[in-house]
């Protein structure tokens, strides 16, 4: 990959860091992702190949370690000590990102990245002890995302399992929502109880389910960044 020609620490470290998809890479191994498909589930839009050749490159940059689990071929990657370093400048990039740019712009939404982060941001010590399976249905899903609109979560502390096609058990819990409107209630833009009030969320099941629902979402680890106030 061509560099900036410069030995300056900000470009030799850009020539590293600042490659297209990258900073996802890192996000998501910042946030435990190990496995080739789960950093892959956390970037929908980038091709296998291209990851592949970007964990190589971050390999060859000392930036990432791969290991292969003895006991099958399942490769494992981690950050080194020197890509661990990154986290700050991702830190601050999503800090940022929730400070000053737009919140939720259209051509972004995209449910399958939503509920993944759903997925890895519950309150484990809040959920329901015996197995509850919650049906997510998004509608206001952009025509150009092709993925599905209905998810299940099947939640028994401390376990939690996504599911992309109907488990086969009965739904406990249903959420109706609109896809821009849990978004910005995941961004900590408006509070989930707002969103519930104008039925832009609406739960539907056991009182005790659909009460405690909303303490089981940790919100995205930016929502408590607050934006600059008007004027």
């Amino acid at each position: 990959m061509k560099g900036y020609g410069q030995f300056c620490p900000v470009a030799v470290a850009s020539e590293v860091f600042a490659q297209r998809w990258t900073p996802l890479i890192i996000r998501e191994l910042c946030s435990g992702r190990s496995h080739f498909n789960e950093i892959h589930r956390g970037l929908p839009l980038i091709s296998r190949t291209l990851l592949a050749e970007r964990l190589r490159w971050l390999e060859d940059a000392g930036v990432v370690a791969s290991t292969t689990a003895t006991a099958g071929r399942v490769r494992e990657y981690r950050l080194t000590e020197a890509g661990a370093e990154f986290k700050a400048a991702i830190d601050a990039l999503g800090t940022w990102g929730q400070r000053w740019a737009v919140r939720v712009d259209t051509q972004n939404l995209d449910a399958d990245f939503l509920m993944w982060q759903v997925y890895h941001r519950l309150d484990r010590e809040r959920l329901p002890q015996q197995r509850v399976v919650v049906l997510f249905s998004f509608s206001g899903v952009p025509r150009k995302r092709r993925g599905p609109h209905d998810y299940w979560l099947m939640v028994e502390r401390p376990d939690v399992e996504l599911c992309l096609t109907d488990p086969g058990h009965e739904v406990d819990l249903c959420v109706e929502a609109d896809l821009r409107a849990f978004a910005h209630v995941w961004l900590g833009d408006a509070p989930i109880a707002a969103a519930l009030r104008e039925r832009a969320i609406k739960l539907s099941g056991p009182r005790k389910l659909v009460q405690a629902f909303p303490h089981w979402l940790l919100l995205s680890r930016f929502a408590g960044v607050a934006r600059p106030q008007p004027g």
